[in-house]
């Protein structure tokens, strides 16, 4: 029997994206001994509320599962004294992943495979790092364009008169004549002159006569272009546009089981088993909101009628994201209020504990935003310093402090969370008007530029600075189910090629919030 409680309790472990080590296991099975009838159910339980736990590793050992023990047993005792009191609301369905322990992988273009990167990920990183943030980039999106129809070479060129657009090296275009399909990344060697670049050489490249794709070409992105060489040696461009997507399955059939999302690799057993709960799970409900001004009384006051009315539903939400700015003033060097900006933290834990069903059976994740406390505003932003988020947690234990971006496992779903002014930025920085053939919406725009790109922030990085190190934390590849980005523009909604992005808007400047059912993808808005 006990050989048979270990294989379920690694199993379940394996499911959350957990590892165990044997002291830890053991811990285990001596806490579910206890419990001979209903076995299941207390492995359940553990695993719950160790996902409450503050982990620095997705590797259990004795001390954390001890700790977690501890805590249940007090909280049974507890139960004993008050029979009254009721369980929580189950929260294994949600798995929050700290950008910080995303799993880095780099394609080998000679082996044609991914390989996991085992080496450590200092956070200076030396020069090395930047030109390998690039490369990484470029062949992240090359491998994924030499698998599409469109650019594979055929077997057999049986029709002269096909044209194949089939990708040319830009070394190769020295001394060419005619039209080339190229692929590389947009530079800016010399000031006002712009290079198409891959990892063979530089062209200067002329857009005034190219037709465009939608999205935002600028600086840093990934472009594949058609065009030809004039003999001034650049490259004329007669259309160019991202390159094309790839679907969500068939990404997961080359990457043979590595896990690029960061919430553990399953089985095909556990994929369907989570999937049937998923369909089930019709009651759940993210409740988003971004811009939560804590020091204006009157943001405060709307939120307060937020969670009174979410108070009083026949079923609460489960999840509760809150994200920055959490300040109407930018916390950089000439912010002197940190003393003030914890009280408040701490006002906001006093005004949910005032609401008890949201306290017992909600979860509330908070995601820092681009002006918000931290060391720097390079991404990914670590989670909020401790000091001012410590007397929030004394009256709201369910509170979670995320990374900027942040991803979240709900069963099977993949659901991505970003705060950062993505619309203004892009647009500022665009090298070409954007084209108006298929949409005039900015909103539509972006989302075409960040999937197409594969990429949360294709941003130059003198503009938005990025962590060398880290910038897979940013990747969208597989592409996610669902992305939610917070940004200080109007509320918008947008599924592109099946997936569901939504910008909930700035709660602080026109009430707006959103409502999404991760079940169904539904996203609804709402403002007071």
């Amino acid at each position: 029997m006990s050989g048979q409680t270990r294989k379920m309790i690694q199993k379940k472990l394996k499911i959350r994206g957990y590892s165990l080590k044997m002291d830890g296991l053991e811990e285990i099975l001596s806490f579910v001994d206890r419990f001979q009838d209903a076995q299941d159910e207390a492995i359940d339980l553990l695993l719950d509320q160790l996902d409450h736990e503050s982990l620095k590793s997705s590797i259990i050992d004795k001390g954390a599962v001890h700790r977690v023990i501890s805590l249940l047993l007090e909280a049974e005792a507890a139960e004993e004294e008050c029979p009254t009191s009721s369980t929580s609301l189950s929260h294994s369905s949600i798995r929050v992943v700290d950008a910080f322990l995303v799993p880095k992988f780099r394609y080998d273009p000679i082996k044609k495979h991914f390989f996991q990167h085992a080496g450590s990920l200092p956070i200076h990183g030396d020069a090395s790092a930047k030109s390998a943030l690039y490369r990484d980039r470029f062949l992240l999106l090359f491998q994924r364009v030499s698998r599409d129809q469109h650019f594979i070479k055929p077997a057999f060129d049986t029709d002269e008169t096909s044209q194949s657009c089939q990708l040319s090296p830009i070394q190769s275009l020295v001394g060419q004549r005619g039209k080339r399909w190229v692929m590389g990344v947009i530079s800016q060697l010399e000031d006002g002159h712009f290079y198409l670049e891959d990892l063979t050489a530089a062209v200067e490249i002329d857009f005034s006569k190219a037709k465009i794709t939608t999205g935002f070409f600028m600086e840093n992105t990934v472009i594949v272009a058609e065009g030809e060489m004039l003999s001034e040696g650049i490259f004329q461009v007669i259309t160019c546009g991202f390159p094309p997507l790839e679907d969500r399955d068939k990404s997961f059939k080359i990457l043979a089981g590595h896990d690029f999302f960061g919430g553990g690799t399953l089985t095909k057993e556990e994929t369907l088993r989570l999937a049937d709960l998923e369909k089930r799970a019709v009651n759940d409900m993210f409740v988003i909101l971004s811009d939560i001004w804590l020091d204006n009384e009157e943001v405060m006051e709307k939120l307060e009628t937020v969670l009174n009315g979410f108070e009083s539903v026949e079923i609460v939400p489960s999840l509760f994201v809150l994200m920055g700015n959490f300040c109407s003033h930018p916390c950089n060097l000439s912010f002197h209020s940190f003393s003030s900006l914890r009280l408040q933290f701490g006002k906001l834990g006093r005004m949910i504990e005032a609401h008890p069903r949201l306290k017992e059976q909600s979860r509330f994740l908070f995601i820092p935003g681009p002006d918000d406390a931290g060391p720097s505003t390079a991404l990914p932003r670590c989670a909020l310093p401790k000091y001012l988020t410590e007397e929030l947690q004394k009256h709201a234990p369910n509170a979670i402090f995320s990374t900027n971006p942040c991803r979240i496992k709900f069963y099977t779903q993949e659901i991505v969370f970003f705060r950062q002014d993505l619309l203004y930025r892009m647009r500022r920085s665009c090298l070409i008007p954007p084209s108006t053939e298929e949409t005039d919406d900015p909103f539509e725009h972006l989302v075409a530029t960040i999937t197409h790109q594969s990429h949360l922030c294709p941003l130059p990085l003198f503009v938005q600075p990025i962590i060398w190190n880290y910038d897979h934390c940013l990747h969208l590849y597989p592409t996610p189910h669902t992305i939610i980005l917070g940004d200080r523009s109007e509320q918008k909604a947008f599924k592109y090629t099946g997936i569901t992005c939504f910008n909930p808007g700035s709660f602080s400047d026109d009430s707006t919030f959103v409502a999404y059912r991760p079940c169904t993808q539904e996203v609804e808005f709402s403002a007071l």
